[in-house]
């Protein structure tokens, strides 16, 4: 693999992993994929999402700066005692490793340790979520010169596609996580700038009811993510449309909040040197009332002055 694609990876992963880690958020992307894709929904239809949770990343032998898929287990819906494996991962571009990258990471995270077991395995279901430019499905031709018998075989895991074009943007506006229906609509329009900003200035309705904090930190994820794909000027314009948005229900971007600090910074310090000042000057009167000298004030002073530089180094 090349350093370009290493660095594209780098670059579109951690706002898809910062998005869909979270468990609640996945839920609500299972279920958009469920309705685009019929062996997504058919698995969903077979476990209990409610006991849905993410296996540790300490649990991966995966060396984390390389393959990049979130793991988690669930219950199925049966009742019965076992768990099985969803295995999700992300590309926004052809990878001809996709297939062997998931079979790594399966290998080596989903395995259940108990006595008795005359398998160690964890049955899994894995999921690409594509948001690419090009027409491309690494699952398409995979069977190819397979007898039928082995349909459905040739992997040691089920394995679903889902192009996240394909999930209708009335389900993104309507989401019940605002994250999740912008980081979405973030991906699925990356490509076509012309409507990007459109498209994501329709959750201003919803943005508005969001936290400060959080409708803070979610805008600098998707700036962040959107940078792969778009140049600077339109993500300032980008940034000028929600802040028009957030200054009207009381957010402030990120340029304002580190101004903000800077000058609450500046002024703290200025207000510390105010107060050294007061404090030399009162002192110098006292000892001269007491009768000391220029020479021994300035001393004290001095000495006065190290004890305070050295107590603030602290």
């Amino acid at each position: 693999m090349t350093e370009k694609k290493n660095n594209a990876r780098r670059a579109h992963d951690p706002f898809f992993r910062w998005l869909f880690a979270d468990v609640k958020r996945l839920r609500l992307l299972l279920g958009f994929a469920g309705k685009v894709d019929r062996e997504v929904g058919e698995f969903l239809s077979s476990v209990n999402l409610g006991t849905l949770e993410r296996i540790p990343d300490s649990y991966s032998e995966v060396d984390e700066t390389g393959d990049a898929d979130l793991a988690f287990r669930v219950n199925v819906l049966s009742g019965a005692p076992v768990l099985v494996g969803i295995m999700v991962e992300h590309k926004s571009g052809r990878d001809p490793d996709t297939i062997n990258q998931i079979a790594r990471y399966v290998r080596s995270v989903m395995k259940i340790h108990q006595e008795n077991r005359v398998f160690d395995g964890l049955p899994t279901m894995a999921i690409i979520f594509y948001n690419g430019r090009e027409n491309w499905n690494p699952l398409k031709n995979l069977e190819d010169g397979y007898p039928e018998f082995f349909h459905g075989r040739v992997l040691p895991f089920a394995c679903s596609f889902v192009n996240m074009a394909d999930i209708p943007d009335s389900d993104c506006l309507a989401c019940e996580d605002v994250a999740t229906g912008m980081g979405i609509m973030s991906m699925k329009y990356a490509f076509d700038s012309e409507n990007l900003r459109t498209k994501l200035l329709q959750f201003k309705e919803s943005f508005q009811k969001l936290p400060a904090d959080v409708g803070l930190t979610l805008l600098s994820k998707i700036n962040v993510y959107l940078r792969e794909y778009v140049d600077e000027d339109y993500l300032k314009e980008l940034e000028m449309a929600f802040k028009s948005v957030g200054q009207k229900y009381g957010f402030v971007s990120a340029g304002d909040v580190f101004r903000k600090r800077l000058a609450d910074a500046r002024a703290e310090t200025q207000e510390a040197k105010d107060k050294l000042a007061q404090n030399k000057a009162d002192t110098e009167a006292v000892l001269r009332e007491e009768g000391l000298s220029d020479e021994m004030i300035a001393k004290i002073q001095s000495k006065l002055e190290a004890l305070q530089q050295s107590r603030l180094a602290k």
